[in-house]
């Protein structure tokens, strides 16, 4: 015989199988289904009306711009300390606990070296000096073969920041 020939007989044996007709059970469901008197249909719930707003750019702030007050509030903390910038854009890493990221490894291209972090997800990214990272406005000060090292920007509650330091140390 040949393989050709084997082959349709063995698909034909194989879709003989499926079609068993033991489906008693299944047929009964669907005759008791149809059987059924249809219910009542739910009237549909009321809409309420929602009152429309107009923006006209010529006369109205851009709303996705902060004003000159919410930039001074924001940006000038009590007593003339530091704070973070509220206008600075966030960099990827900066959604990340900096317990949850790893230092893997660093690169060096030309005079900068790059450190490399994996996210939980499993990522790499590459990082240098002045980049951000951590919840906690971390900036990196320095990178070294085994440890990265951050000055973070945290609240102490009372509406004032204060600088700490932190480190990201090499996976071993």
């Amino acid at each position: 015989m040949s393989a050709r020939a084997f082959c349709i007989l063995c698909v034909s044996a194989t879709l003989a199988g499926c079609g068993s007709g033991k489906m008693t059970d299944l047929e009964e469901f669907v005759r008791q289904t149809m059987e059924r008197e249809p219910g009542p249909i739910d009237p549909l719930p009321e809409i309420k009306q929602i009152d429309t707003f107009l923006y006209d750019p010529a006369s109205d702030r851009d709303p996705f711009v902060l004003d000159r007050q919410s930039v001074e509030e924001t940006a000038s903390p009590a007593g003339g300390g530091i704070a973070p910038d509220p206008l600075r854009r966030k960099e990827e890493l900066e959604k990340y606990s900096l317990d949850s990221l790893a230092m893997v490894g660093t690169l060096k291209q030309g005079e900068t070296l790059w450190a490399l972090i994996a996210t939980p997800e499993g990522t790499l990214l590459h990082v240098r000096v002045g980049n951000y990272m951590g919840l906690n406005n971390g900036q990196i000060t320095s990178i070294a073969d085994e440890e990265i090292e951050l000055t973070e920007i945290v609240s102490n509650g009372g509406g004032e920041w204060r600088e700490r330091q932190a480190a990201v140390a090499l996976r071993q």
